[in-house]
């Protein structure tokens, strides 16, 4: 329409469009090959040497072993599969810190273990929305297995002091896991 005004989108935090060469580099197997990676026949192991290529990419670039790679559907299941396995992992702490102000895919699943008997610290922010690293450091007196914190807030823009709060939990051999990155740091 004539004189329409068009928004522009700064939420990239939380949602960006694909790059044209990805979309090129996933065209074919969005259509002519199509496959179930799991699959015996010649459609599933086209679909797996792609997976595998692609988990092959994605080390090399980030500097791992391609068994590290664990590709997820999206955020949501990441944060759980992190979290939930980082506590089965050290269920002999059952403590983790994070903060009160985290996204539903991380607080979510802090709320399900410290009803399973899990003590949460929920860390509060200041007025700009960020965690203290001595609070953070405090909540760790006691041990911990994890310290689950957002990077960064895709609605305020907040950055949190992740290297900080990472030392404070290595400090005491607990895992950090900056959300928004899933990549460990330990």
């Amino acid at each position: 329409m004539r004189g329409e005004v068009l928004p522009t989108y700064f939420d990239y935090n939380a949602t960006t469009p694909l790059l044209p060469e990805v979309v090129e580099a996933m065209l074919p197997y969005l259509g002519e090959h199509f496959g179930n990676p799991s699959s015996g026949h010649v459609f599933g192991r086209r679909a797996r040497y792609a997976v595998e290529n692609a988990r092959d990419q994605v080390a090399s670039l980030l500097g791992a072993e391609p068994e590290e790679i664990v590709f997820t559907s999206g955020g949501t299941e990441a944060n759980n599969l992190a979290i939930l396995g980082a506590a089965e992992m050290f269920r002999h702490k059952k403590h983790l810190v994070t903060s009160v102000i985290e996204h539903p895919a991380t607080a979510e699943p802090c709320r399900w273990l410290q009803q399973r008997g899990w003590q949460v610290s929920w860390l509060p922010v200041d007025e700009t929305g960020r965690i203290s690293v001595h609070d953070v450091a405090g909540a760790l007196v006691e041990g911990a297995a994890l310290v689950t914190v957002m990077h960064a807030n895709n609605e305020t823009g907040t950055i949190q002091p992740i290297a900080s709060a990472a030392r404070a939990a290595h400090a005491v051999e607990a895992l950090f896991q900056p959300t928004r990155h899933n990549r460990w740091a330990r």
